[in-house]
């Protein structure tokens, strides 16, 4: 906003229509996404650890939710340089986490989903 309270031609609005959110780049395929579409992960003691809720303490990494992307971060050591770290991490937990199949949103939805 100007002075006068106009507005300057051009200028962003923080509400505006198709702003994406927050972006983030994959330390294993190094894509920029938006930060919804990743996962990040932490370190705990020398373990990677998911953090699908981003509540975990510390600094975080984000990776796809992709084995793939989490092999080439592992292969090329992107996960304690991203964490500001040394020494190897263990990244099965995270591993693990990925073959675990998706959990439902709420208990209610498996009854809507087998109503007729």
């Amino acid at each position: 906003m100007t002075a006068r309270g106009r507005r300057r031609p051009g200028a962003l609005d923080s509400d505006a229509v198709g702003v994406p959110g927050p972006q983030r780049t994959c330390v294993g395929c190094r894509v920029k996404a938006s930060q919804a579409t990743l996962l990040r992960v932490v370190a705990v003691d020398s373990l990677l650890v998911a953090d699908p809720r981003r509540r975990l303490p510390g600094r975080g990494a984000s990776v796809h939710p992709d084995p793939t992307c989490v092999d080439l971060a592992d292969q090329r050591r992107a996960f304690p340089r991203a964490l500001r770290l040394t020494g190897p991490l263990d990244a099965t937990p995270v591993r693990q986490h990925l073959a675990q199949p998706p959990a439902r949103a709420h208990p209610s939805d498996e009854s809507r989903s087998t109503a007729p």
